[in-house]
């Protein structure tokens, strides 16, 4: 199989050719081994060498055969490293697979590597001093975001069709925005995190992938979505397969839109502009538009990710010797030093913060059916805008840092509602630029259904890659 011919497939049109016999699981991987090498020599993408061979996988899942990646959040895979982007994690391995990488191997995926992320995963940036800076193929001077931001380049490139993500303050929806890719954060409790998580980051992060089409990202959420055994709690069960929203008619409905950040941080106009014209397509499908944004209380909703920085945080403290400080990035020290004076009253203050910014939000999604906002609030960051490795960021001027670039996503990982980012713009200099889709808890199904026609209205599947990958080599697109 051509690269030519590799990078032009979503992950379901590739299992289509092999379904076929168009195309051998060995041919496609080989393809896919050809365009990650090369992809990753333009963007930085690959956390490690790439698997030889694959993980095992199942060899007829609804996904056999497609090449994937992990993210370097683990533990995962068994017997697979995980470094969390840091130099102070050394030598450490997963015992065991977690529910989630087991229904990936279920589901046929091919997964054939690992990809970066920021130390600690805690940036919108992926800029690590571990695996140095993750380039973006739409603009290699410009960022991926965080802290998907490998997977993010890799599936942008056209090296796989996609790949794991997870998303704690916006780190799938974010890179999406970046890359000009579809970043479904799902409701709380629809994918599992077991069996050594009950509730990540305290009910905050969020397991997924990150995909090119709409009809990838329903398939994927089929294949992995339900409770496992001994979850904490779990999403309603959806009433028929996702992939079946695809072609599903939403219906008339009322839809708010808020571009202007609860924060009150400045939003780029071209950033407004793509959620305007966003607005201006559901209007014209027939749906009621009001302009509008749930009662959020920036102050708590900040207060409440900080214990979800505090989680993060523990993590590194909970092994089975400290983290060498010299080892870290400074915003990482910082956090650490935080949670080791955290007290049992100050983090029940966070999460009683969590809730109350929970119920404001719920309350909104009463009235309403959908939200649109930006992704963003300013186009794809050149890199080391956000300097995690700056020893005079607090914890609060970093948080304040990050979600003056991101402030639109990280509410509904407090509250719980599923979230898309969708590459419905692109600016005046062509960078890609993604508008928020948010529907009320365990919605998923609605947002599948008004995404799959707005890539009908307005597609982004015959927009040229960053990259494209030809046999020969690499050119821009």
């Amino acid at each position: 199989m051509e690269l030519h011919e590799y990078v032009r497939y979503d992950a379901v049109g590739l299992r289509g050719l092999m379904s076929t016999g168009e195309v051998t699981p060995a041919e496609v991987e080989d393809a896919a081994r050809r365009a990650l090498e090369a992809a990753n020599a333009e963007v930085n993408g690959l956390a490690l060498p790439l698997f030889s061979p694959a993980l095992d996988h199942a060899p007829d899942g609804p996904f056999a055969g497609v090449p994937f990646l992990l993210k370097d959040s683990g533990p995962m895979a068994a017997g697979v490293p995980f470094m969390m982007g840091s130099r102070a994690i050394q030598h450490a391995v997963a015992r065991h697979d977690s529910d989630l990488m087991r229904r990936f191997r279920a589901a046929g995926l091919v997964t054939l590597g690992l990809t970066t992320v920021p130390e600690m995963l805690i940036s919108f940036a992926t800029e690590s001093v571990r695996y140095g800076t993750t380039r973006n193929p739409w603009a290699p001077d410009r960022g991926v975001g965080g802290s998907s931001g490998g997977a993010a380049a890799l599936v942008a490139a056209g090296a796989v069709p996609l790949a794991h993500a997870n998303d704690g303050a916006g780190s799938i929806r974010v890179p999406a925005s970046c890359c000009g890719l579809v970043g479904l954060k799902p409701s709380r409790g629809r994918v599992g995190c077991g069996p050594d998580l009950g509730e990540p980051m305290f009910g905050m992060a969020y397991e997924f992938g990150l995909t090119r089409s709409v009809r990838d990202t329903a398939h994927l959420l089929d294949a992995v979505q339900g409770p496992g055994v001994g979850d904490k709690y779990t999403a309603p069960p959806p009433r028929r397969p996702y992939a079946d929203e695809l072609a599903a008619d939403p219906g008339r409905l009322r839809v708010a839109v808020c571009t202007r950040a609860w924060s009150g941080v400045p939003v780029d106009a071209e950033v407004v502009a793509a959620a305007e014209a966003t607005v201006r397509l559901l209007e014209a499908m027939g749906h009621e538009v009001v302009e509008a944004g749930p009662a959020v209380d920036w102050e708590e909703a900040v207060l409440a990710l900080r214990a979800e920085l505090n989680a993060i945080a523990s993590m590194f403290l909970l092994g089975p010797r400290p983290p060498d400080p010299r080892l870290l990035e400074a915003v990482s020290r910082q956090a650490i030093a935080e949670v080791r004076g955290l007290s049992a009253l100050d983090l029940m203050a966070r999460l009683d913060a969590q809730n109350r910014v929970s119920r404001s939000v719920g309350a909104f999604f009463t009235e309403y059916d959908l939200l649109v906002t930006p992704t963003l609030a300013q186009l794809p960051a050149p890199h080391g805008t956000l300097r995690y490795d700056d020893p005079d960021h607090t914890v609060a001027s970093w948080l304040d840092t990050l979600l003056a670039y991101g402030p639109f996503t990280s509410v509904f990982n407090v509250t719980g509602q599923p979230a898309m980012s969708l590459p419905l713009g692109h600016s005046a200099e062509g960078l890609p630029v993604g508008v928020q889709l948010v529907a009320g808890y365990g919605r998923e199904d609605l947002l599948i259904r008004v995404a799959a026609r707005l890539e009908e209205a307005a597609p982004w599947q015959d927009r040229s890659l960053g990259l494209r990958l030809l046999e020969g080599g690499v050119r821009r697109g």
